[in-house]
């Protein structure tokens, strides 16, 4: 994140980057710094500062390959915190400005490219907040073609794509549409082939999948999945492709919105889930269509039938994001665990208090 600190001065010397280096290598070398060194990086002369705002490096970098992912989550309405778990630094985003219409309503977040973007409901519409780490505020994001909340998300890269949810009149939807960051772009896509709401979305193999949610009579989870093809534009259906405690049937009776989304994350191609009422990890076998126990999740992160814990991928880690449910205060927990063969050992990779121990949003940004 950068700071909005001001720069005096206008000598062309001073906007050179690394004089001596010339403009080339003194690129090559930034491209290799960690990203938390970006914002004091950026105070050193304009030509730093105008380098490092323009995106150009983090655009240089996902080329490279050269990724760095941190962890985005709110435990405070309108409050974000930022974790960089290679440097183990805590950094606290500027507070977000919206009514307090905002501040109720059911809220979704995404990281895509260098954006952090937060999806709720105003007083007259749906909106979307956009906080960018390049300048380190918070602005209005380009609206969707269709409105929604409570829908299916991921990111690929500088891409997005969400799908289903239900629009301001409560209809759940079957349609979906790509963001462009580098654009700030929406395209709609085709139709997925069940309409859901409170369904969780997650990229593997390149394919964009849509998992569980509730259908469009209300009363069931769906046990189906989706997946979109970007290259041949089609959605194909995937029966029994979420795990339920009643694997014989293929929904479940629910009241709406009682349980959460799916918790489910995909690291190396493989995706995962959080079974949160087992306490247990779980792991899909893509070739048999079907999930596996590998073993407990957290002890210490407690959630209400999902709500207010984050299971997401991190690069190679899993992170689970929660903590011990207490009357006042508490403390919030990032546990991590590399995929192996063996059963998951969690690590505790940061511990810090916050006014509260429930997560409202969680997303993890790559740059």
């Amino acid at each position: 994140m950068e700071d909005k600190q001001s720069h005096g001065g206008d000598h062309s010397e001073s906007n050179m980057l690394i004089h001596r280096l010339g403009r080339d290598m003194s690129i090559n070398c930034l491209l290799h710094c960690s990203r938390s060194d970006y914002g004091v990086i950026a105070t050193l002369n304009n030509g730093f500062r105008s380098l490092i705002r323009s995106g150009e490096l983090y655009k240089l970098r996902r080329q490279m390959g050269i990724v760095e992912d941190w962890i985005y989550f709110s435990c405070t309405l309108l409050e974000w915190e930022a974790f960089d778990p290679q440097r183990q630094r805590w950094m606290h985003l500027p507070r977000m400005d919206s009514n307090e219409c905002f501040k109720c309503s059911d809220k979704e977040s995404l990281a895509v490219g260098t954006e952090l973007l937060v999806f709720g409901k105003e007083i007259m519409s749906h909106v979307i907040y956009k906080y960018s780490i390049l300048t380190n505020t918070w602005s209005f994001g380009t609206k969707m073609n269709t409105p929604r909340c409570l829908f299916a998300s991921a990111s690929l890269g500088e891409i997005a794509i969400l799908a289903g949810g239900c629009n301001p009149k409560g209809n759940i939807l079957s349609s979906a549409e790509l963001y462009d960051s580098k654009t700030g772009t929406w395209i709609t896509l085709p139709n997925m082939n069940q309409a859901r709401k409170m369904c969780s979305g997650v990229f593997m193999d390149g394919k964009f999948y849509v998992i569980g949610g509730i259908g469009s009579d209300k009363s069931k989870i769906l046990t189906s999945g989706e997946v979109y093809d970007l290259k041949t534009k089609t959605w194909r259906e995937i029966p029994n492709m979420f795990p339920t405690r009643n694997e014989e049937s293929g929904s479940i009776e629910v009241l709406a919105a009682a349980e959460a989304p799916p918790l489910v994350a995909v690291v190396n191609n493989e995706l995962y889930a959080a079974d949160y009422a087992k306490m247990e990890l779980k792991k899909y076998e893509k070739c048999r269509n079907l999930w596996i126990t590998l073993g407990g999740l957290p002890k210490r992160v407690a959630s209400m039938n999902g709500w207010g814990i984050a299971f997401k991928a991190c690069g190679d880690q899993l992170i689970v994001i929660g903590g011990p449910r207490v009357l006042s205060g508490g403390t919030i927990e990032l546990n991590s665990w590399v995929p192996n063969d063996g059963p998951p050992q969690w690590n505790l990779l940061a511990r810090r208090p916050q006014g509260g121990n429930f997560v409202y949003n969680c997303a993890i940004m790559g740059c």
